[in-house]
């Protein structure tokens, strides 16, 4: 999904405790990170896993997260997997195309919504509220 994502003027960052060394070996010896186009970014310090709130205090790893960050640096979502389910990468081009779709119409998107669909006006009177 990578393509896609660049071809979408947005940027791909694999972030991990480990050192810059383990990914070299791992891109290296594992045929699916042998794939990997984008940057891998060593946290060693645990400052990134610490300020996006995914770092494993008692094991020194990060829970498998997806962190999106708009161009202003606000984060707009975060999703925290279980350590037996991995990612859905479908989800996360969709959930980027729903984010620029918005921002773009100035409208929602409804659950279950793909490209090629309709946005929803919002209520501005509750945007914001609780």
């Amino acid at each position: 999904m990578y393509p896609q994502l660049k071809a979408m003027n947005t940027e791909v960052l694999g972030i991990s405790t480990d050192s810059v060394y383990a990914h070299k070996v791992f891109t290296e010896v594992s045929p699916a990170a042998s794939k990997v186009n984008y940057p891998l970014v060593s946290d060693r310090n645990h400052y990134i896993s610490r300020a996006y709130r995914i770092l494993n205090e008692h094991s020194g790893a990060t829970y498998r997260g997806t962190v999106i960050v708009d161009p202003e640096g606000i984060i707009v979502t975060k999703m925290v997997y279980p350590v037996e389910v991995g990612r859905n990468v479908y989800e996360i081009l969709r959930l980027m195309q729903g984010l620029q779709y918005s921002e773009k119409t100035g409208q929602g998107i409804p659950a279950n919504w793909v490209p090629g669909q309709p946005g929803i006006i919002r209520n501005t009177l509750y945007i914001g509220r609780i």
